[in-house]
């Protein structure tokens, strides 16, 4: 993927002749197509999705002409709900943790190799013991305490931290953010829930699932809602224990799983490959 790449996504009720459209579209302009996924709900009568990756070397317009032309010329007909982003355009993403830091290394870790294509621009927490891990890479710490009576101002003080940034990541955030704040992000929050959700919910899953004796244990990435832990799942995966697993060794386990589990949400998100499909997403990995 290089700087001159640019994402089409798409969904709209299903039709006939929506991809010869966008595709003769983007030809009349210069674009070069070099990646479609598509999908219907349905044979017939279903919604329609897309996602286009395409190179924009060769157009022939500015990106301004660009979309408010698709927008009268293909857009309208078809009925779509849009967006065009450009991969020049690096979204800025901050990431918001309490005191287990594997989630946040993971992330930090993989954006200093170059492998998450975003600016991490600041970790905000609640406690102060992951300052100096934190530095170590060079982005900017905010500590904001939150206790029950100062909840309200904590979470005004977050959004001042966040001005202009495009995406939050709770990386093991322990803290439940109100209705208005999540509802001022909508599908900009990730969470990384450290149970399969839905199984587990609440305190202390790996003592319950300890408990239970399970077989498999995981980890899902889902956008925030004002419903606990019910938003709309992008990523999960599991890992297979037995009766020898202790709660400590499945804590371990399961910690691995969260890692790898929010990391590919959240490069999905930034590639622009998840669209919400109401209580769904539409992942084109």
């Amino acid at each position: 993927m290089t700087d001159t790449t640019a994402r089409l996504l798409i969904n709209c009720p299903d039709a006939p002749g929506i991809v010869s459209a966008v595709s003769s579209f983007l030809f009349s302009h210069g674009a070069n197509i070099t990646d479609l996924d598509q999908h219907a709900t349905a044979p017939i009568g279903g919604t329609y999705f897309m996602r286009l990756e395409l190179q924009t070397v060769a157009m022939d317009i500015s990106r301004e002409a660009l979309e408010a032309a698709f927008e009268q010329e293909v857009a309208i007909r078809f009925q779509m709900n849009w967006q065009l982003t450009y991969a020049a355009d690096r979204k800025r993403v901050a990431i918001l943790v309490s005191k287990h830091d594997h989630a946040m290394m993971e992330l930090l870790w993989r954006w200093s190799r170059g492998s998450l294509p975003c600016d991490i621009v600041a970790v905000i927490s609640n406690h102060s013991d992951l300052r100096e891990a934190v530095g170590g890479f060079g982005v900017p710490f905010h500590l904001v305490p939150v206790t029950a009576e100062t909840k309200a101002l904590a979470e005004a003080t977050l959004e001042e931290k966040l001005v202009g940034v495009d995406l939050i990541v709770l990386a093991r955030y322990m803290q439940i953010l109100s209705a208005d704040f999540t509802a001022r992000w909508p599908h900009r929050i990730i969470n990384i829930h450290h149970s399969f959700l839905p199984a587990f919910v609440g305190a202390n899953p790996y003592q319950q699932a300890y408990d239970k004796g399970v077989k498999l244990i995981g980890a899902t990435a889902h956008y925030v809602t004002a419903d606990l832990d019910q938003g709309p799942i992008i990523e999960q995966d599991v890992e297979r224990v037995s009766h020898r697993d202790e709660v400590g060794s499945l804590r371990e386990m399961g910690q691995d799983v969260e890692r790898q589990v929010l990391a590919r949400a959240v490069r999905w998100h930034l590639e622009d490959r998840v669209l919400v499909h109401g209580t769904k997403t539409i992942v084109f990995s």
